[in-house]
């Protein structure tokens, strides 16, 4: 019998250029179990057992307990714009960390949100929220389109030379690298190691290919993905799948998924989704 339940779906009010999901999940009767949780550069608005918690982007895979009968909703952030919650804050200040969302937004604000959550009626209504929480968040918010520039030319496949993406967008390496550290919590490098290892995990994850992502409607259950559709594309080959998404080879591909999930591609694929917390989250074998 299952009693863990996943859902993720499209923000309705919120901008997509800014947040990529809202998800909920419960473990309504069901025994605690451990999850594997490993880096996708987003930063997650956390709402649990009534409080609410910021959690940064992860820079190595880690295991998070989950307890019987918990219930949680999030928003998730996409990499660079974290900024639209956090304001001032280095999202390098929360990497590898979960904090009380108090910690960095002022006390009128969390306690408004807290308000309106405590008036919602399960993890759902909560998700409601906090996307519209999020969407009131933008009038008056400017990104930083350098930083915007810069995260997408490090999510293409092929990447992006650190020399020439600096020249590109008129910064020194070093100011460069410091924009992208300060609004995603990781230097140039790593997030294009990190968004490329996402990109695998998703397009062998999702019936749709390259362009799988977070649905229109929820997806429910234990095959849900936090990025891809359900189930998987069990016809792609590791090294077809590699060379997609950027790597040298089956053998590198092989090597960044150990390094970001702990776990060999053949296991890490056969797991099942379960986000919740910053990073793409999935069930530890247990």
């Amino acid at each position: 019998m299952t009693f863990s339940s996943y859902e993720q779906w499209r923000p309705a009010l919120a901008p997509r250029r800014q947040v990529d999901c809202l998800w909920t999940r419960s473990n309504a009767g069901g025994p605690s179990y451990g999850q594997l949780i490993v880096p996708d550069g987003c930063v997650d608005l956390v709402w649990s057992d009534g409080g609410l918690e910021v959690a940064g982007p992860d820079h190595a895979p880690r295991s998070a307990p989950v307890r019987g009968g918990a219930e949680l909703a999030g928003v998730r952030f996409r990499p660079g714009a974290a900024s639209l919650l956090l304001g001032a804050v280095p999202v390098r200040e929360l990497r590898d960390r979960q904090v009380p969302f108090a910690e960095v937004a002022g006390a009128a604000v969390v306690e408004r949100l807290g308000e309106r959550l405590a008036r919602a009626r399960g993890p759902r209504e909560v998700a409601a929220e906090l996307d519209g929480f999020a969407a009131a968040l933008v009038p008056g918010w400017a990104p930083d389109p350098v930083v915007e520039r810069a995260v997408a030319a490090l999510g293409r496949a092929q990447g992006a030379r650190l020399p020439a993406l600096a020249a590109e967008l008129g910064l020194s390496e070093r100011q460069l690298r410091r924009r992208v550290t300060d609004a995603v919590g990781y230097g140039p490098k790593t997030l294009h190691a990190v968004l490329r290892f996402q990109r695998a995990l998703t397009w062998a994850r999702s019936e749709a290919g390259p362009e799988g992502e977070a649905q229109d409607g929820p997806q429910s259950g234990s095959r849900g993905g936090s990025r891809g559709g359900e189930g998987g594309r069990a016809g792609a080959g590791l090294a077809e799948l590699a060379v997609r998404a950027g790597y040298a080879d089956q053998a590198h591909l092989t090597r960044e998924v150990r390094r970001w999930a702990g776990v060999p591609p053949t296991v890490l694929l056969g797991r099942t989704a379960r986000p919740g917390a910053s990073g793409q989250a999935l069930d530890a074998l247990s």
